[in-house]
């Protein structure tokens, strides 16, 4: 093992050797053993024990009690026996310890009470102040001194995603008055996003400080966008944010829900690992990625439900696709149900590692 001093001294990376483990291996287009498997959304949702601990806890406050947050993060491993670990948190996380009042609506989801619609209300949004991120970073601390040589994944909501979010005012399908913004005043929207990117690129680059031994830029929305408005509009403050952990030693995972046609673009915003949902092939992508890039996905979530010899072979079908990748990551092509059987996914984990 040799220290790597771009990271603190106790990083996982530098003590319990994550930058070899098999995800990081996989992200480095190396293929040893059986693939890799974690899930997004794995910590919390579907699984009992979360439900559990959560009790009367609101979602954003659980997520930033740090003994509170280790656990739930920690559950999917003792469980599932998964080759990653997920820090349990929210994409609008960094919104919040910057002092924007948003919240996590039951049934809802993220809710702004203020939408940001004009200049002024862009430049009054406030610098988030580095020592919020205690709680965060604590979480962390606590999670890896646990998982050995098991790697935490940091992550965070793109630029594109939460942004819209603070445009909107909550979930949107169509984005349209985000993108009215991008038309109508794109110099406004480019300040929003800056700020954005500003805000979540110290919230990813204190995770990997902290102990996260790879990241996940994770955009929900950006499937909405053509390709010209995300390259003109959006790609520049998806790499502001990549570049932050770019001198860091750790995979840079970029993925985003309904963007086969973006996969490119993504990866030149500065990833060195492409997440596709289930709506392409694994083959697919890698062609439209020029064969150099490893890749993560792409179960179908909806195959969890379809018993399992149907997972089985669709799991089989996913494997067979991600041969074509220099490496390939097995992950759902979107985020775990919250109504599935958790014991599906631990014999899901199971029949992945026992695949030649």
């Amino acid at each position: 093992m040799t220290l790597t001093s771009l990271l603190p001294a106790d990083h996982p990376i530098n003590v319990s050797d994550t930058g070899d483990s098999r995800l990081a291996l996989a992200c480095r287009g190396e293929r040893s053993g059986p693939r890799p498997v974690w899930f997004m959304r794995q910590a919390g949702r579907s699984l009992p024990e979360y439900r559990e601990v959560r009790r009367g806890v609101a979602m954003l406050d659980s997520c930033l009690m740090p003994e509170l947050a280790a656990e739930i993060t920690l559950q999917p491993i003792r469980r599932h026996g998964v080759d990653a670990a997920v820090l349990f948190s929210d994409i609008v996380v960094p919104l919040k310890l910057a002092g924007i009042d948003v919240e996590i609506v039951p049934g809802v989801g993220p809710v702004v009470a203020r939408p940001i619609r004009t200049v002024g209300d862009i430049r009054a949004l406030p610098e988030l102040d580095p020592a919020a991120l205690a709680p965060v970073e604590d979480a962390i601390r606590i999670c890896t001194a646990e998982l050995g040589a098991t790697p935490l994944l940091g992550f965070a909501g793109a630029p594109f995603t939460l942004a819209s979010y603070l445009v909107e005012g909550g979930p949107s399908r169509e984005h349209l008055v985000t993108k009215a913004m991008m038309y109508a005043e794109p110099a406004a929207w480019s300040e929003l996003a800056g700020w954005v990117a500003r805000t979540t690129a110290a919230f990813l680059r204190a995770q990997v400080l902290a102990g996260a031994s790879a990241v996940q830029l994770f955009d929900s929305w950006a499937g909405g966008l053509s390709l010209a408005n995300y390259t003109e509009h959006v790609a520049s403050h998806s790499a502001t944010v990549l570049s932050a952990v770019a001198d860091l030693p750790v995979p840079r995972i970029h993925f985003g829900v309904g963007t086969g046609e973006l996969l490119p673009a993504m990866r030149d915003a500065g990833a060195t690992v492409i997440g596709v949902d289930h709506r392409i092939p694994l083959s697919v992508a890698n062609a439209r990625l020029g064969g150099t890039t490893p890749l993560q996905g792409n179960i179908d979530p909806a195959a969890l439900f379809a018993g399992r010899e149907a997972l089985h072979r669709h799991t089989l079908d996913v494997l067979r696709e991600g041969d074509s990748a220099p490496g390939h990551i097995v992950n759902l092509g979107h985020g775990v149900p919250p109504d599935t059987d958790p014991d599906v996914l631990t014999e899901l984990v199971a029949f992945v590692h026992d695949q030649p």
